[in-house]
C-alpha cells in the first residue's frame, strides 16, 4: 500500500509541475502576444543637443600636503553630442588660481527623460601651473555627471565631477573637483 502510494504521490507532482509549465509557457505566450500587438512607445533619448557653458570649479581632495588642490576656478565647458548614438566629446577648460587645466572627455550618455541624462566619461587632464582643482600633473580622468534641458528654451543646466588619478607630482594621489554651470544648446 505505502509503495502504491508513493507511486501515486509522484504522479500528482508530475501532473502539478506539468500544468505549472503550461501556465507559464502560456503566460509567457500572452505577455510575447502584447508587447508585439500594442503599438512601442518612444524611448528617451540623452539630453538632446550639443551646448557651450560656463561655471565654477571646487577641489574637493585634500591629499596633496601643501593644500593647492582646495581652490575654486571659472570654467568653460563644451558638449559635442552624437545624433544617433549616446556618446559625446566634452571639454572642459579650468582657469584660475596659478594654473590652468584642460580636461578633453568621451562620455557614454545614459538618458532619464527627455530633458535630463547622467553620464560617465573617460579622458586625460593636461594641466599647466602649480595650483588647479585637479591637481598639478596631467593624468586620466573620469568624469561623472548630468545635463539638464529646460524646458522650451536653449538653456541647459550641467554639473560634474573630474576625479584625475595621480593627479600630483608630490605624492601622486588623487584629485577631485565639482563644477556647476549653466550653457546655451546651438
Amino acid at each position: 500500500m505505502m509503495h502504491h502510494f508513493k507511486n501515486y504521490r509522484m504522479d500528482q507532482q508530475v501532473a502539478y509541475l506539468r500544468s505549472s509549465g503550461l501556465v507559464a509557457i502560456g503566460s509567457i505566450a500572452l505577455a510575447a502576444g502584447f508587447t508585439l500587438s500594442t503599438p512601442s512607445s518612444v524611448r528617451a533619448q540623452a539630453a538632446y543637443g550639443s551646448y557651450i557653458g560656463a561655471g565654477a570649479a571646487f577641489g574637493v581632495s585634500d591629499q596633496n600636503p601643501i593644500n593647492e588642490d582646495r581652490n575654486t576656478s571659472a570654467f568653460f565647458g563644451v558638449r559635442y553630442k552624437f545624433l544617433k548614438a549616446p556618446i559625446s566629446l566634452r571639454a572642459q577648460v579650468l582657469v584660475g588660481g596659478e594654473g590652468v587645466a584642460v580636461v578633453p572627455t568621451v562620455s557614454y550618455d545614459f538618458p532619464i527623460n527627455w530633458q535630463a541624462d547622467v553620464y560617465v566619461g573617460a579622458g586625460a587632464s593636461i594641466v599647466r601651473g602649480d595650483k588647479t582643482p585637479i591637481g598639478n600633473k596631467g593624468s586620466f580622468v573620469i568624469q561623472p555627471g548630468i545635463d539638464y534641458a529646460l524646458p522650451n528654451s536653449n538653456l541647459m543646466l550641467f554639473g560634474n565631477a573630474i576625479i584625475s588619478f595621480d593627479g600630483y607630482r608630490s605624492n601622486n594621489g588623487t584629485a577631485a573637483s565639482i563644477q556647476a554651470g549653466a550653457g546655451l544648446r546651438f
